[in-house]
């Protein structure tokens, strides 16, 4: 995984939408509750529209996050928020951790965003994958097992000569929700 693993979705997204809810009227919202309701609508919209890209979800989150906290809603403003991710930081240790690894390891990315997305948060991340699967790719957005399958029949497939089962692979990720419990699902 690479949004709240590598890349800190939290702080990116609170950067982009504290400033914007504050503009508005909107200092009562706490970030747990800017957080949380992102969060949700997130998820909802990933469901309800699985092959639109990233920038879309976001743009269509950020549409309904101003109508929940009354905010006239903005296209210009939709869009950016869409195109937020290559300003979201990453985490202090996550260059150096990844090139470490990837002296041992092969690296391989399942996330929920587009490649121009990923390829933007990439450059802060300073190692070339392996492998990439974006929900681009796929068509889906994780929970999805269709995500897993994806990325399991690339790596059943071959990676630099070697093919990988479930067992050869350890998935690493912050989200109970999006990662964890799909993966352990999947074996």
């Amino acid at each position: 995984d690479c949004y709240g693993t590598l890349i800190d979705w939290e702080r990116g997204i609170l950067a982009e939408l504290r400033p914007w809810a504050d503009r508005n009227g909107r200092r009562d919202l706490d970030d747990n509750t800017i957080l949380e309701l992102f969060g949700t609508t997130e998820a909802a919209c990933e469901a309800e529209t699985p092959g639109k890209l990233y920038p879309e979800i976001l743009a269509d989150v950020h549409r309904r996050l101003a109508q929940a906290w009354g905010i006239e809603a903005d296209d210009g403003e939709d869009a950016r928020f869409g195109q937020s991710v290559g300003r979201w930081p990453a985490f202090a240790d996550s260059a150096a951790s990844l090139q470490y690894l990837a002296r041992y390891y092969k690296l391989v990315i399942v996330s929920n965003v587009d490649r121009a997305s990923f390829a933007r948060s990439n450059e802060k991340l300073g190692v070339a994958f392996d492998r990439i699967v974006t929900a681009q790719d796929v068509g889906s957005y994780k929970p999805s097992l269709r995500n897993f399958e994806y990325m399991l029949q690339r790596l059943g497939a071959g990676l630099g000569g070697v093919t990988f089962g479930k067992g050869d692979i350890l998935h690493v990720a912050e989200s109970l929700f999006h990662d964890h419990l799909p993966a352990n699902r999947m074996g």
